[in-house]
């Protein structure tokens, strides 16, 4: 099932507002390191074409990813080489890189605008297609981050707007100020928490559901288990990926391999055709730096499961049993749960 080149990926509806994106996302953050080494911009140009080139069309960025903002920066030199309305490009803002591997939130409207300006600059685009707010910023009222995001639609700067790890109050109240088109939120075989709160509220309020780190990081894909952790990797960092956490969670995916034996296919394309079979409004967008990872991706594109057959690979990664917190350590103070902002004042 690796072969996936002759595969024709779908397009949907990603929220109500008219974005349509392929089935399949790509997460270009590991383009510019994280969880390896950063290719140059060459290799990642070549990378995102060939991307490109199999049907996937919605690039996932932020102005986080990659030092000095490297990310937008090589996604701008590969859109020259791609037919711009062919695309649809996603970035964020919010997060704001501190000294060493520490970060703050910033959701002023004044750093909103501050920061398309800055991207639809690096990315050399007239407009951004899904602009997301990154992490929520629990001491402004989320009223007035979206307001100023309501204004950059109207001036054509953002076609459609997202949040990222926001809570159900803080979805329902920006929804109530624009429609928000989509939900970016940590969602996989090992991450399931939003099943109990922001998946109804999304359904309900016709937005999207955009699923990061659909992957688990990579570890669905082996990183940790059946490969060593790339050079350069920020993964030993991470609670899931170090010590007995680590050891406690390869037992969950020697289990997720036998299942996939039993379907004739690899760990993470079970994994992700688990995803896919959640939902047409849930895009992942798993990111990767080879070609051949890419294409394993693209086939599960092509699996068929049964309501049994989800309830067994679901079963066999149970939440109770998974080691370590799903997110880095400095990042912990933003999770969705936490991520409801202040009332505005009148």
């Amino acid at each position: 099932m690796e072969q996936s080149s002759l595969v024709q990926i779908p397009r949907v509806k990603l929220g109500s507002q008219g974005l349509e994106v392929s089935r399949l996302g790509f997460g270009c953050a590991g383009l510019s390191g994280i969880y390896n080494s950063p290719l140059s911009h060459e290799a990642g140009c070549e990378m995102l074409k060939s991307v490109f080139s199999k049907g996937i069309t919605f690039f996932d960025t932020s102005d986080l990813y990659g030092d000095n903002n490297d990310n937008e920066i090589m996604i701008g030199k590969a859109l020259k080489h791609l037919p711009r309305d062919k695309v649809q490009l996603a970035t964020k803002f919010g997060l704001v890189k501190l000294e060493g591997f520490e970060f703050a939130v910033n959701g002023t409207p004044e750093y909103a605008r501050r920061c398309c300006e800055a991207s639809l600059k690096r990315l050399d685009v007239d407009y951004i297609d899904l602009y997301y707010q990154h992490r929520v910023d629990t001491s402004v009222p989320i009223e007035d981050t979206m307001g100023e995001l309501k204004k950059l639609v109207l001036e054509g700067k953002i076609k459609y707007i997202g949040l990222s790890e926001a809570s159900v109050d803080t979805i329902r109240r920006a929804h109530a100020v624009h429609p928000v088109t989509a939900v970016q939120m940590e969602y996989s075989l090992w991450s399931r928490e939003i099943e109990e709160d922001i998946i109804p509220t999304c359904r309900e309020l016709a937005i999207g559901i955009v699923s990061y780190c659909p992957l688990g990081r990579g570890f669905f894909g082996g990183k940790g288990v059946v490969e060593d952790l790339p050079d350069q990797s920020l993964l030993d960092k991470h609670p899931r990926f170090a010590g007995t956490n680590l050891e406690k969670n390869k037992l969950i995916y020697a289990r997720l391999a036998n299942l996939a034996d039993k379907h004739g296919c690899t760990p993470p394309q079970l994994a992700l055709a688990w995803l896919l079979h959640q939902g047409d409004d849930i895009v992942p967008i798993p990111g990767t730096t080879k070609t051949k990872n890419l294409e394993n991706n693209i086939g599960s594109l092509t699996m068929k499961l049964t309501e049994e057959d989800l309830q067994e690979i679901g079963d066999a990664v149970p939440s109770a049993e998974i080691g370590g917190q799903r997110e880095f350590g400095p990042f912990a103070n933003y999770m969705y749960k936490l991520a409801n902002t202040p009332k505005r004042k009148t």
